[in-house]
């Protein structure tokens, strides 16, 4: 059989106008990067806007202890169709795949401006979702085709000012629309997802014309669809449970029908995947490498103290520090900061030495010192304390995602690039949605009994009970509602918060303060929990062995591999 070179065959594909040169210029990476960073740009400024506002939407839709649906509800279907993504895109490409996600998403995000409940709110988020799951794996699939894990250090600053963007303007953005009653005859809050419709068309255009990548050689057509329906029925159900095992009871019939149907669709998942071998969605013979497997161990860790404590800051800030949501976006930055500040470094020493398992050691370490300081937050503690451990736990993110991913990556070969970041990014996220789900459980359960204990507490003192009887006298319904309950033995209004935390910004200081020290005790209990699960990964973390990083791409790995048949 006739061989070409490496060169030969690169001239030749720059000959050919529908397909692009394996080895990438500077220019050319910076050109594809645009179109990839803007796909990004808008699922992480959705994560941030919507974070910072979902207690005035969850308030406004008179559903704050069902906000954990809307979140959950995205979290599932990103985490379901993000393997699909990435085994559709080693048969098929990459582009069309990145476009239908934006597509999708910004679909999405329309239909989330016309829900009128949080059930309604968590359906839309879905929608959002299954576009979600394509743009973060495959925008760092892409990436991996066109530069090597060596060099592909050096554009993290890229996407750093991706998520360094979104981080700052997205609370900013969240805050200013939740904090306006209505704008253009809509109301505040419908533009956190309104707004995504003008940067999705202009991510659309950019992708269309400067996202150029080569064909994908013909191989199987065999898509594993069965795996795909086998592991909804597996994953599904045990996040529901995740979430409602709390008021359904852990030992209910609801819950016992959730654990069975999840252990029989996980188990017959596994079944399917080792029938499908190489066309599987996630084929188990990833799991032979041991780099990869302790890596996707540890990605599920890390995802669900992600996002658990990502998803619990905001709710201090906001409902035991009172401040609003533009104000709450502005505190977090010490964490945005310190995750930028850790990438750069991390990045940086990777690219000069090719050695990266030392920094998410520090990573996991850091996470677990950040968030136990976290867990010793009160009511009364100063702000400037509090921006320092959210600073310490960005700077064990910063130094630990991208690490993560590039070892991942650099794990398995080239031709597994879609599905080898597919699966990584799955587990991480099915981590971040149990994560989610079962710290606001935790949160949930522990809020009313925290409450009441320092009502209980405050009960005996006479300020405390001439605030309560001026509450009962209030004209606002829900405040004197809540004091009127507050009169009560088992002091009835200590539930009320669950349902519009807002009310607690309405109180007499007095009276408000037995609700935010019982919020900092809850929240306080979480955050215990999510330093202990980062202890775990910090263990992982030390026994995970360093592969060295390979120094050519993915498509050139490809090139190579063709060249030599």
């Amino acid at each position: 059989m006739r061989t070409t070179s490496k060169r030969q065959r690169s001239e030749e594909t720059v000959s050919n106008s529908v397909e692009t040169p394996v080895a990438y210029t500077h220019r050319q990476i910076l050109a594809v990067l645009s179109g990839l960073m803007l796909g990004m740009f808008l699922a992480a400024l959705d994560q941030t806007i919507v974070a910072t506002a979902i207690r005035t939407i969850a308030d406004d839709l008179d559903g704050y202890s069902l906000q954990a649906w809307a979140t959950t509800a995205y979290l599932v279907t990103a985490t379901l169709a993000t393997p699909l993504y990435g085994k559709l895109s080693d048969i098929y490409g990459r582009k069309p795949f990145f476009m239908f996600a934006i597509t999708v998403f910004v679909i999405g995000s329309v239909l989330c401006t016309f829900s009128t409940s949080m059930y309604m709110l968590a359906a839309f988020r879905a929608v959002q979702g299954l576009g979600a799951g394509g743009l973060f794996s495959l925008a760092l699939t892409i990436i991996g085709d066109i530069v090597s894990p060596r060099e592909r250090a050096k554009y993290q600053g890229y996407f750093l000012a991706v998520f360094g963007t979104s981080s700052v303007l997205g609370p900013v953005l969240g805050g200013v629309f939740a904090g306006q009653d209505e704008l253009l005859g809509i109301d505040g809050w419908r533009w956190v997802f309104l707004v995504n419709v003008p940067v999705g068309l202009v991510a659309l255009t950019v992708v269309s014309r400067v996202l150029h990548l080569p064909r994908r050689p013909s191989g199987s057509r065999r898509i594993d669809w069965w795996g795909a329906i086998a592991l909804a029925v597996g994953v599904v159900p045990l996040l529901v449970v995740a979430e409602q095992g709390r008021s359904w009871g852990w030992d209910s019939s609801k819950s016992l029908a959730c654990y069975v149907i999840g252990v029989t669709g996980v188990l017959a998942f596994v079944l399917v995947e080792l029938a499908m071998k190489d066309d599987a969605l996630i084929p188990m013979r990833f799991f032979r490498n041991s780099t990869f497997a302790l890596g996707v161990v540890i990605s599920l860790v890390v995802g669900a103290v992600m996002f658990g404590g990502i998803t619990l800051l905001p709710q201090y800030l906001q409902v035991v520090k009172g401040s609003s949501p533009t104000l709450a976006g502005f505190q977090i930055l010490p964490m945005v900061l310190g995750l930028m500040a850790g990438s750069v470094v991390s990045g940086q020493m990777i690219s000069r030495t090719g050695r990266y398992r030392y920094f998410p050691i520090l990573g996991t370490a850091l996470i677990a010192v950040g968030a136990f300081l976290l867990h010793t937050l009160a009511a009364d503690t100063p702000m400037p304390v509090v921006m320092a451990f959210m600073l310490i736990l960005g700077l064990g993110l910063g130094n630990l995602m991208q690490p993560l991913t590039l070892a991942i990556q650099n794990a398995l070969p080239p031709q597994d690039m879609g599905v080898s970041t597919g699966a990584a990014t799955f587990f991480r996220q099915i981590g971040g949605t149990a994560g989610v789900a079962i710290f606001l459980s935790i949160l949930f359960s522990r809020l009313t009994p925290a409450i009441g204990e320092r009502v209980t507490a405050a009960a005996g003192t006479p300020d405390f009970r001439r605030a309560v009887a001026a509450a009962a006298q209030s004209n606002d319904p829900a405040e004197a509602a809540m004091g009127q309950g507050m009169l009560s033995p088992d002091h009835a209004g200590v539930s009320g918060v669950l349902t519009d935390s807002s009310v607690i910004g309405k109180l007499d200081e007095v009276l408000a303060l037995p609700f935010r020290e019982g919020f900092a005790d809850a929240i306080g209990s979480v955050f215990l929990s999510v330093s202990m699960l980062a202890v775990v990964a910090f263990v992982l973390t030390v026994l995970w062995k360093e592969v060295p990083l390979r120094s050519e791409s993915g498509l050139q790995a490809a090139a190579r591999g063709e060249a030599e048949v």
